[in-house]
């Protein structure tokens, strides 16, 4: 009887793991750094906070592709972006905030592989905190399919 007891208790337990946690990825294809800055730097850090006064837990992952791999890219000389006047003047304060998301609230950030040939951006000309995915498509898919809500991000 006990063993049965015990064997309910840990079953139920497993259930209500998830219990409090919530999940997002977002689909970031904007290349316009006012709505990357409201909607990334910003909406996750509020996002984040709510959930955490609630007593919850948010994670968040961010698949990058389309017009946002130049936010991730770490030497903007040596990049196809380096003639963006507005962008090279807030790459570094960007990178801080971007890096204090990966860090400090465990946003992950995964890049489309696929893009970024297109888009000329190689792995080691970006940040080390993002991870590349195949592509943008599986890395989402593997994202709803793990239970993450989907939220895009566009201009």
């Amino acid at each position: 009887m006990k063993k049965i007891v015990l064997l309910i208790v840990s079953f139920a337990a497993l259930l209500g793991a998830d219990e409090g946690l919530r999940k997002v990825v977002f689909d970031l294809t904007t290349g316009d750094i006012k709505v990357f800055e409201k909607k990334v730097l910003t909406g996750i850090v509020f996002q984040k906070n709510y959930y955490e006064n609630k007593m919850e837990e948010l994670d968040a992952a961010v698949v990058i592709h389309g017009d946002a791999y130049k936010f991730f890219v770490k030497n903007l000389a040596q990049s196809p972006y380096k003639n963006e006047s507005e962008l090279q003047k807030n790459q570094p304060e960007l990178e801080k905030r971007i890096e204090s998301l990966s860090r400090n609230y465990h946003v992950t950030f995964l890049m489309c592989e696929s893009g970024m040939k297109q888009h000329d951006v190689s792995q080691e000309t970006i940040y080390p905190f993002v991870t590349t995915v195949a592509n943008s498509t599986i890395g989402l898919i593997d994202k709803q399919n793990e239970g993450y809500a989907y939220v895009p991000i566009r201009d």
